[in-house]
């Protein structure tokens, strides 16, 4: 997968390339079959989403990809993600950080994804039932936001929530054929700048009781 669909991948302005070799290796070590359904587990290594369950997907394996090399995660970043699904991006991403805390509003699969989290031994990984629009503030700063939905716009507790010097990657749009995928940073100084990557098509990202 990661070599035929991901690392020889040509860039292009709309779909750019991924060549960080730290992303690329955690890719290859992340077991993606073991984050989709049984039945679907023939199909997991293809460059494509698949259902997961309750009207989610788990992420086409090229869009994981790039959205953590636009991260630039670091051995020593806290990471937060919002959109837990199956997990299979936070073990990605806790592959290259030291923490990744992590939030799913659906509780069927928040409990799904930490129970097989700690089965597969993801250690530094904490996963939270609830609203992604509210962040994780009490775990606050974090080097890194990825946010594994659509959103209508950027929520104002995540701009907060970004440390100085940090970035987030977020689909932005209000409807499917519309979103695109976009780079906040955040200066020393917590000015922030958003630059549009590419488009993208997401399942929205839904507001909901925030639980713990």
């Amino acid at each position: 997968m990661v070599r035929t669909q991901i690392a020889s991948r040509p860039g292009f302005d709309s779909a750019p390339a991924v060549r960080d070799r730290r992303v690329l290796d955690a890719m290859r070590k992340v077991a993606r079959h073991k984050f989709v359904p049984p039945e679907l587990a023939a199909r997991a290594y293809g460059d494509h989403p698949l259902p997961i369950g309750h009207g989610q997907t788990i992420s086409q394996p090229y869009i994981v990809a790039i959205m953590t090399e636009l991260a630039q995660p670091q051995a020593q970043h806290r990471a937060l993600e919002i959109g837990t699904g199956s997990g299979y991006q936070a073990a990605v991403l806790s592959e290259l950080v030291r923490e990744v805390y992590t939030i799913e509003l659906l509780e069927p699969l928040g409990a799904s994804a930490r129970e097989r989290l700690k089965q597969l031994g993801y250690s530094n990984i904490t996963v939270r039932i609830g609203d992604g629009y509210q962040g994780w503030p009490e775990k606050a700063p974090f080097d890194l936001i990825l946010v594994t939905a659509g959103a209508p716009f950027v929520p104002p507790a995540l701009i907060e929530q970004l440390a100085p010097g940090g970035r987030m990657v977020i689909p932005v749009g209000a409807e499917w054929r519309d979103q695109v995928l976009k780079l906040i940073t955040k200066d020393a100084a917590g000015k922030t700048r958003s630059e549009d990557i590419m488009g993208v098509r997401f399942v929205p990202l839904v507001p909901g009781e925030k639980k713990n």
